[in-house]
């Protein structure tokens, strides 16, 4: 684990570079996730560096003050173009909320990727009232239900499916509800038109939280962007099908020549 200090925060990030001179990729989890979701994609370290970081509040990063929405957005996506600044990284890559912060820093930010790929996300990422509920008074009940067939996973070993769940215990509940909360009011979808670089929007095939009609929809309003359906995943199907992930994004990449 490595850090860089982010406005007198210290965030934290893995950074796996074999010697492939590709473009690097920086890799942004989830609501109530940290940087460990993103284990399996540093087998792709052998062509390109691969970073993941935890953002503030989440596995060995400093925490923030701030109200979820926009501010928590910008807030986050600091953290990132803080790593993305010492790692060179060129791609980015988000999950979920991961794919929002990534929309925000294309459409609000200087910093332009040569690429980028939105996995389990959307241009709006509205959350079930009853879940947004549940964060704020039931805990348990929210990560069961997040944990459910065909929402963080479709048919998963059970290992990784406790693993998950006692990373979302550790996350906490207040920094994993300002993250869905965050989520709840983001809606870029009147703004993809103005994005300019390649994206990739890959999906988890049984996905309930972020199903496939929103990468759809991504992959129709972004003028130079591609659509790639994973089988036998959901939300997370960098976890639940890391093969043929790696291989979504390492072949967008290559037909791109990055």
């Amino acid at each position: 684990m490595e850090t860089v200090v982010n406005l007198g925060r210290d965030i934290a990030y893995d950074h796996a570079d074999r010697g492939g001179d590709a473009a690097g990729l920086c890799c942004i989890h989830g609501s109530g996730g940290s940087r460990t979701v993103w284990k399996s994609q540093r087998r792709l370290a052998d062509s390109r560096p691969v970073t993941a970081l935890d953002l503030s509040g989440h596995g060995a990063s400093e925490d923030i003050e701030a109200e979820p929405g926009y501010t928590t957005l910008s807030a986050y996506a600091d953290d990132v173009l803080a790593v993305v600044a010492e790692t060179e990284s060129r791609v980015l890559v988000g999950n979920s909320l991961g794919g929002a912060i990534v929309l925000h820093i294309l459409l609000e930010r200087e910093f332009e990727p040569d690429a980028a790929v939105l996995a389990g996300s959307g241009a709006r990422l509205g959350v079930l009232q009853d879940l947004l509920e549940w964060l704020e008074t039931d805990f348990e009940r929210a990560i069961e239900f997040l944990h459910g067939e065909d929402r963080f996973f479709h048919d998963p070993d059970p290992r990784l499916r406790e693993l998950s769940i006692e990373a979302m215990r550790e996350c906490d509940r207040a920094v994993t509800s300002r993250d869905f909360h965050t989520c709840h009011e983001f809606d870029v979808r009147d703004r993809l038109g103005e994005i300019d670089v390649p994206v990739l929007a890959v999906c988890g095939e049984y996905d309930q939280l972020t199903p496939p009609r929103f990468h759809e929809y991504l992959a129709t309003e972004i003028d130079d962007a591609a659509l790639y359906e994973i089988e036998d995943a959901a939300h997370l199907a960098m976890l639940e099908q890391p093969e043929a992930f790696n291989h979504a994004v390492a072949a967008f990449l290559d037909a791109h020549d990055l």
